[in-house]
């Protein structure tokens, strides 16, 4: 999509980057910036930034980083165009479709529509002749007609091709029908229907479009579940299943849960906040997602290993997207379907009214694994949740988990403090000792994060850096600066590339800035812009600095194009020979 340029900077100039921000991260002042913690990668330190001046996020951990457009890109699992379409909505405008690519626009319209005419399809045939053995096995699962309707159930027919000629009958093309994942090619280039024999789970966005689709067989047969391939439309790690239904609850929680028989039985069993992912472990997209709706989420995956397992791992999903977790603890039940068969929804609901929050659920679940009979057992079992314990940021946490934990274990909580303690020193050592990986090599320091780009010359490339960040925060710079250096005298090729692009919006009269780049720099281009302009240069400072950093390209620049030279920098060298030195002392492979 070519949204028009001066589209996007009337939004973005609308835009408040702390406002936007602030809807998904807790976000404190500190100087002139604002700082949380990263929704992009999982910590306990605040190292995200947002600079309100410049418009812009920088995570000092992970790298992410750019402005508005980028977050909402980033947060939200968004492409451009549908980034830049949230935000208008956000601020009442309207964005203008002419520039769209008409194409692509009809594309996707029409995947949307085969889509939703394929779970017409499907609906129909298991209520039809052919679809008897699917309507019985839903009603074998005790689902009553309105459940099996509010889902859009459906069963696909035992042929290579009924889906193909029904939809091929109603207009649709082979490769449209192929683009929407519902047929797929034969080595022979043969089509054929990709969902065979079974029956079928629609899967609905928020929106309430028909995206794709989770097909079961009725046997032992595998694969158990077959899943729609990612299209145009269709990315499973962005939704989740019935989220078009849960997001309508009023209930205070959410419940998440493993499969789609789990959910559709939560649903008519009365608990309308139920939702699943799709045929794969959560996802940090998914959790975001989660956030728009509620502050809490009740895990009730399945009581099997591989669930216990899966509730630990979504447990730090979750808490990093800043949502509160509980653990359901099923007895008696392989998952929530077959417990509110055997002991109803009252029963459930009291379930989840006693369900753990996520501390005393993973020392719990260490518990579960230790013999308590034996000594040994129960104190590698108190070395494992002592690490849990030490883990929590509040000191009164730590208390209470601390008391109640000896009590667990038949030690005194004189003792178990102790425990806590050298695992909270354990604990500060790792940190320690990882900050001085990151920090210990200066000339890898010096590097972007991002590992694709690569400063052959670190001092021409500081100096281009420096360069940007002045002229980001004051193009009247631009005029002075073009005359000496051009993006051909930059060493790095990506610093050199968004140098051009700055000179071509100064001359098109558009203001220099991240959010008119978004569109045409690359994410790992954006996150290295983003990261060069943290540097603060004060007014009065701006031209002497800038002389300092263009002689710096200039003279790097001239030893580059000296036969036999190339200007390569004192540090680069100096950690080249350190690195010499380690492998002949022994010291370093």
């Amino acid at each position: 999509m070519a949204i028009d340029d001066r589209f996007i900077d009337e939004l973005t100039a609308r835009c408040d980057i702390v406002d936007i921000v602030s809807r998904y991260v807790a976000l404190k002042k500190s100087g002139n910036n604002y700082f949380g913690l990263c929704p992009f990668h999982n910590e306990k330190t605040a190292s995200f930034s947002v600079a309100p001046d410049k418009q812009i996020f920088h995570c000092f951990g992970c790298g992410a980083g750019g402005g508005p457009i980028r977050f909402i890109m980033n947060i939200e699992g968004l492409d451009f165009p549908d980034a830049v379409r949230f935000l208008a909505k956000q601020y009442n405008m309207e964005v203008p479709e002419s520039g769209e690519n008409p194409r692509r626009r009809q594309e996707r319209k029409r995947v949307l529509a085969a889509l939703k005419d394929a779970a017409r399809f499907f609906y129909a045939q298991l209520h039809s002749p052919v679809g008897a053995q699917a309507l019985q096995y839903f009603q074998q699962r005790r689902l009553s007609r309105r459940t099996m309707g509010n889902f859009g159930l459906g069963y696909a027919p035992d042929s290579f091709h009924a889906l193909l000629d029904a939809m091929t009958e109603k207009g649709y093309t082979k490769e449209e029908l192929e683009a929407a994942g519902l047929i797929a090619r034969s080595q022979n280039g043969t089509y054929y229907d990709k969902f065979r024999n079974r029956v079928m789970f629609p899967i609905i966005d928020v929106r309430g479009d028909v995206i794709g689709f989770g097909g079961r067989v009725m046997d032992d047969s595998k694969p158990k579940y077959l899943n729609s391939p990612e299209t145009m439309v269709f990315n499973k790690r962005r939704n989740l299943f019935a989220m078009n239904l849960a997001k309508k609850t009023k209930s205070e929680y959410f419940l998440l849960a493993e499969g789609y028989m789990d959910v559709i039985a939560l649903h008519q069993a009365g608990f309308d906040s139920a939702v699943a992912s799709l045929g794969t472990a959560l996802t940090d997209e998914q959790a975001r997602l989660l956030t728009r709706y509620t502050k809490t989420v009740i895990v009730c995956y399945d009581a099997d290993t591989a669930g216990q397992t899966a509730s630990q791992r979504a447990i730090d999903i979750l808490k990093k997207a800043g949502l509160r977790v509980k653990i359901l603890r099923i007895p008696g039940a392989k998952d929530p379907d077959e417990f509110i068969k055997a002991k109803g929804a009252e029963a459930f609901r009291k379930l989840i009214e006693r369900s753990d929050n996520d501390i005393r659920y993973r020392i719990e679940s260490a518990r579960d694994k230790y013999d308590f009979t034996e000594d040994d057992q129960r104190i590698l079992f108190l070395r494992e949740a002592a690490g849990i314990i030490a883990a929590l940021e509040n000191q009164v946490e730590r208390d209470v988990y601390t008391a109640s934990t000896a009590k667990l274990a038949g030690v005194t909580q004189t003792a178990f403090q102790q425990e806590v303690k050298n695992a909270q020193t354990r604990l500060k050592y790792q940190q320690k000792q990882q900050y001085h990986r990151q920090v210990r090599a200066p000339a890898q320091a010096a590097q972007p994060k991002e590992r694709t780009i690569h400063y052959d010359n670190v001092r021409s490339a500081r100096a281009e850096e420096g360069l940007l960040a002045l002229l980001f925060s004051d193009a009247s710079l631009l005029p002075d600066m073009r005359e000496k250096v051009s993006p051909e005298d930059f060493s790095s090729p990506v610093l050199g590339k968004i140098y051009g692009h700055a000179i071509a919006l100064f001359d098109s009269g558009r203001s220099i800035t991240v959010s008119a780049l978004e569109h045409v720099l690359q994410p790992e281009e954006t996150e290295l812009l983003v990261s060069a302009l943290r540097a603060e240069i004060p007014a009065d400072q701006r031209q002497k600095a800038m002389e300092d950093y263009i002689d710096i390209i200039a003279e790097q620049k001239a030893a580059r194009d000296i036969p036999g030279q190339d200007g390569e920098d004192p540090l680069l060298r100096k950690a080249q020979l350190q690195r010499k030195t380690k492998r002949f002392d022994g010291t370093e492979g």
